[in-house]
């Protein structure tokens, strides 16, 4: 398979330019002809912190791959989850609506009856209905009873081709030996997750007719626990505190280095042009080590309040980049917020497939941002985490304000997220009108909500 070399790696991290014929890092199509519908790349990580890449202020670790993909395309500032822990927000991602109203609060313990109902549209199936080849390579998490004919599998959500693990990669990120591919278990595999993903997602792009247009979904189980790391990674940080420190660093490294090997098979095919590639994370990061004794936690969330599982910025906004050439211009930041439900109208809208009109899609095409506009929304950005840490257990964001319903939703917190990101200013006492205003949406909507969602029998419940 076509590769990005450890030689190419190490000179990114150095600054230098990759001038191997046919490399991702170079402007250029070699010779392909347009293809006539846009492709898709829908990459996503795991607990990856908003402040987890050197393009996002990271002053440490090394992430040369994605920060190019990010100057070649748009870096977006105000980019969310639609959920501060990872099941609630895939199925989000993959359905366009808040997760509370798929019945998907929380993570989904191995074996649970909570998974992502047949009756779900998802953007897949939705692609797949207008002649889009479609893959699922990695982390799924949408269900509890996984490879199982009691509960969907992504073959039955709208993926063609699945290479998938319910939750993580087990026993650790090197040599799993969970991965379904199509419902047949795969067995011990030799390596690590995110190369074994890539490996499969190159596979599958190589196996495409020429003028097939796809979607591909590459979810990685990095940065989550437990992390192993390759040592020619975890050597780019001999100065850390602790050998624990260095793996994860080194595991988001890696993760780094196979998204420069994905975007390479691109060009090797041909395809960077005719491409919509979204990469982002599932949450914030990683949280257990402080509350409940897990092993580490080093992911940042940069300047943000809170981590996973809480529903301040850090729980919730995660990196967000748009490589798109042509249509997202090179080098720009995009201030505007963008939820992961945003993605289904976005890239139905791209290629030409009907939003569902039966059900409320909370999410709104983020073309405009691609123009300088803003998003016309017909619902605000809403989230909710009953489990979450901290008094916040619902949150509500209209332009800079956002709004924090603590439980039972009788008080709450408001913040200009402009002037202070770190959400240290509590001015509810101080914009009393702007809070009941929003307050009053915020419960409507929070009403609204709860009738939709289904209930799951007493053994869903997450321990």
């Amino acid at each position: 398979m076509g590769s990005i070399s450890r030689r190419d790696f190490g000179r990114l991290l150095a600054g230098g330019a990759v001038a191997a014929s046919g490399s991702w890092l170079l402007p250029g199509r070699a010779g392909a002809q347009a293809a006539p519908r846009a492709n898709f790349i829908v990459v996503l990580c795991d607990d990856l912190g908003y402040g987890d890449l050197a393009c996002y202020g990271h002053p440490a670790l090394q992430t040369p791959c994605l920060d190019r993909l990010a100057a070649e395309g748009m870096r977006l500032a105000d980019c969310y989850a639609s959920a501060p822990v990872c099941s609630p927000a895939r199925a989000g991602l993959l359905t366009g609506r808040t997760p509370f109203r798929l019945g998907i609060t929380d993570w989904i313990p191995n074996n649970s009856p909570m998974h992502l109902r047949r009756g779900e549209i998802t953007v897949a199936r939705l692609l797949k209905s207008v002649g889009y080849a479609t893959c699922h390579v990695g982390k799924w998490h949408c269900n509890g009873r996984f490879n199982s004919p009691e509960q969907p599998q992504p073959g039955d959500l709208g993926f063609d081709h699945w290479f998938s693990t319910q939750n993580n990669a087990a026993p650790s990120h090197l040599h799993p030996t969970n991965f379904v591919r199509n419902g047949q278990a795969v067995g011990p595999l030799k390596g690590y997750a995110s190369a074994l993903v890539v490996d499969e997602a190159i596979a599958w792009l190589k196996g495409l007719k020429a003028d097939q247009p796809f979607c591909l979904f590459v979810w990685f189980h990095a940065p989550h626990e437990p992390i192993a790391a390759a040592e020619e990674f975890t050597r780019l940080y001999p100065g850390t505190d602790t050998p624990e420190r260095a793996a994860y660093y080194g595991d988001v490294s890696q993760m780094d280095f196979e998204v420069g090997r994905l975007m390479k098979a691109l060009d090797d095919r041909g395809l960077r042009d005719d491409t919509f590639v979204f990469f982002t994370s599932d949450n914030g990061p990683e949280t257990l080590s402080r509350y409940r004794g897990a092993q580490r936690s080093y992911g940042s969330p940069g300047p943000l309040r809170g981590m996973k599982l809480h529903l301040y910025e850090g729980g919730i906004r995660v990196p967000g980049i748009i490589r798109w050439p042509g249509k997202a211009k090179a080098g720009q930041v995009c201030r505007e917020p963008i939820n992961n439900t945003d993605l289904l109208p976005t890239l139905c809208a791209i290629a030409g497939a009907r939003v569902p009109a039966d059900r409320a899609i909370d999410g709104a095409s983020l073309l405009p941002v691609l123009d300088g506009k803003p998003i016309e929304r017909r619902l605000p950005l809403y989230w909710q985490y009953d489990k979450a840490i901290g008094k916040p257990k619902a949150a509500l964001r209209e332009g800079a304000w956002k709004l924090l319903a603590h439980a039972g939703l009788r008080s709450f917190e408001l913040y200009n997220l402009e002037d202070d990101v770190k959400e240290s200013a509590d001015l509810a006492a101080k914009e009393p009108d702007r809070a009941k205003a929003m307050a009053e949406r915020l419960t409507r909507l929070h009403r609204e909500i709860q009738t939709e969602a289904p209930k799951w029998p007493r053994s869903a419940s997450v321990p």
